[in-house]
């Protein structure tokens, strides 16, 4: 059983440590705390049951509680695998950035870093050029300029 903990935002990483040290002292059936990358005030414990959950968690500093309901891993297994390599995003492609502070902001992609997962795009809606680092689940392709060179290729 997955549960979601509901912990003090930015001491997340503090709280996965004290319950994994009061799971593995008090020998619970704990399985896995986790802190996915990204989601802030909450973190994930897989438990047998959710007494082991409960004692795992209870009266600890920066712990406010346990959701109601547990969840499947399905739900939440896209906030807990890598997702980088199948990231089909390249240079020159025109892409629409979807979160703040440049939402809804056209940009050119300049350059892409897959291990950092970050794509260096330049704002086709600025004045002035300027570069601006940006994860790459924050961009989506609305244009890919090799597509359309290649297909005015094929034509003739």
């Amino acid at each position: 059983m997955i549960f979601v903990i509901k912990v003090t935002t930015n001491k997340e990483d503090k709280a996965v440590d004290m319950i994994a040290e009061r799971a593995q002292k008090k020998q619970l059936q704990v399985y896995s705390v986790s802190r996915p990358h990204g989601l802030r005030g909450y973190i994930f414990l897989e438990a047998e049951d959710r007494e082991s959950a409960e004692e795992s968690a209870f009266n600890l500093p920066y712990v406010k509680g346990i959701i109601g309901k547990t969840i499947k891993y399905e739900e939440i297994k896209n906030m807990l695998e890598p997702v980088v390599a199948d990231i089909n995003i390249e240079k020159e492609d025109i892409v629409e950035i979807i979160s703040e502070p440049f939402k809804k902001e056209k940009a050119k992609v300049l350059r892409i870093d897959k291990q950092k997962g970050e794509a260096i795009v330049s704002l086709l809606g600025a004045v002035v050029p300027i570069p601006v680092t940006i994860k790459l689940d924050n961009v989506k392709v609305i244009r890919r300029e090799k597509e359309e060179d290649e297909e005015a290729g094929g034509e003739e």
